[in-house]
């Protein structure tokens, strides 16, 4: 009987481990959707996955947006107007999930030309009637070493 106890807390432990490491590879995912829909301004896809309390903060808080700024600057690009946003890398990505919450920060390589910029990020996703939506995103552009 102590054996069966012992073996099924440890599967237990192995499946909520397991469910974690899905719940952070499904948010890496997601953001990484983020980064494709912000490049090709994919209307639908951001109204999907911004909340509505959204909030950007962009470098040293220069431009502050909000959801319908997001989407609006979309849908203007879908429209015609020019960008001038030629790829969006993201690299070094790292996952935290606590409870409801979850942060992805890393890095994304934004080339604009003539050459790119380095950008470190961090957003903040809620876990909000069974999916997760952006409730926050902070950019921060790295300046060149001299």
């Amino acid at each position: 009987m102590k054996h069966l106890l012992s073996l099924t807390f440890f599967l237990l432990c192995l499946q909520l481990s397991s469910f974690a490491q899905t719940s952070k590879d499904q948010l890496l995912l997601l953001d990484q959707g983020w980064e494709k829909a912000l490049l090709k301004s994919e209307v639908d896809f951001l109204q999907d996955l911004l909340a509505e309390e959204f909030t950007w903060v962009h470098n040293h808080a220069g431009l502050i947006d909000g959801k319908e700024a997001v989407i609006n600057r979309a849908k203007l690009i879908q429209a015609g107007q020019t960008d001038d946003t030629r790829n969006r890398t993201p690299k070094d990505q790292q996952v935290v999930i606590l409870g409801r919450t979850g942060i992805v920060s890393g890095y994304t390589v934004v080339d604009r030309g003539p050459s790119p910029t380095l950008y470190h990020f961090m957003r903040t996703y809620a876990w909000v009637d069974g999916k997760w939506k952006l409730l926050g995103n902070h950019t921060m552009a790295i300046p060149e070493e001299e």
